[in-house]
């Protein structure tokens, strides 16, 4: 099994960006811990700030890996072409967030990638990308 973490905007700023909503740990350091724990699944990771190279990702993993994993930060309440991006793909899409959008600013509370995902989980801390991976292997 093949998944893919997909991480937009400002994530790479884990771990020192707002650590009362994102906490302090790096992403890396967690994926790394992912990857120890699932060994037998094939986790690839890739982060980008840019709209464009997120859908290029998408469209280039999006009919051979068996999931995607896509914490797509500001684009999620934004993007109709992302939105599009997941609707023209044969791979599995599952949205995840660190924090729970539903009981931050208002602008957070809409996704318009939800319609086009397998699911949606937020609010969980990092722990959303595992509960997220759950979901691919069960």
């Amino acid at each position: 099994m093949k998944i893919l973490v997909l991480n937009g905007p400002n994530l790479n700023l884990l771990g020192i960006r707002e650590p009362h909503i994102y906490g302090t740990a790096t992403f890396e350091d967690y994926f790394t811990s992912l990857q120890k724990k699932y060994a037998t699944i094939e986790l690839v990771y890739f982060q980008s700030n840019s709209e464009g190279i997120i859908i290029d990702k998408l469209h280039e993993v999006g009919f051979s890996y068996d999931g995607i994993i896509l914490n797509a930060g500001a684009y999620t309440h934004t993007s109709v072409a992302i939105a599009d991006a997941i609707a023209g793909i044969k791979t599995p899409v599952v949205e995840v967030h660190i924090s729970n959008t539903h009981a931050r600013e208002e602008f957070r509370k809409k996704s318009f990638l939800s319609p086009y995902c397998k699911g949606t989980i937020f609010g969980f801390g990092l722990h959303s990308y595992e509960l997220a991976l759950f979901s691919f292997v069960i």
